[in-house]
């Protein structure tokens, strides 16, 4: 386990989470805010699979994780991640027969927690679609607004938020 919090258990991604992986990352709701379409089976698989091997990577600095209830089912995945422009960045995506119940609000305040005690990160942002009202409303909640920008891979504005330690 990597950490836990009132409801939800943190730890390494399995080749077992494949089912509820491929149903999180092959929805196209859940995709719609992520720069990725939905993914197929053999495309979901190879994905769990890369992230998987990066654990064992020295100097990692791709870290995501699986997210389950206590009783270990598989609700989505939370990250902690170096992102293309060299910033410590958190992200998070659940299955979508488990939206609306504050998980979001939940694993965003476990992985700051995490960041800043357990990785000794100083300084944390956040990206999200300004459509995207859910995710924006939490992060609101926990970081700073740093500035909205137009992100021409994704073909969207961006919020950027910031959270320094």
């Amino acid at each position: 386990m990597i950490f836990k919090t009132e409801r939800l258990l943190v730890r390494e991604l399995r080749e077992s989470d494949l089912p509820g992986f491929h149903e999180m990352q092959g929805n196209p709701n859940v995709m719609k805010y992520v720069g990725q379409s939905a993914m197929g089976p053999e495309e979901n698989r190879a994905d769990l699979k890369r992230v998987i091997d990066l654990y064992g990577k020295q100097n990692n600095d791709f870290w995501v994780w699986a997210i389950t209830t206590e009783k270990d089912v598989f609700v989505g995945t939370g990250a902690i991640i170096i992102n293309e422009k060299n910033e410590w960045e958190i992200g998070y995506r659940f299955l979508e027969s488990h939206w609306g119940n504050g998980y979001g609000t939940e694993i965003t305040k476990g992985l700051i927690e995490h960041a800043f005690n357990s990785m000794n990160i100083k300084t944390l942002k956040a990206y999200v679609d300004r459509d995207n009202i859910g995710s924006v409303k939490i992060l609101e909640r926990f970081f700073d607004f740093e500035k909205e920008i137009w992100n021409e891979d994704d073909q969207c504005f961006d919020r950027v938020y910031k959270l320094s330690n």
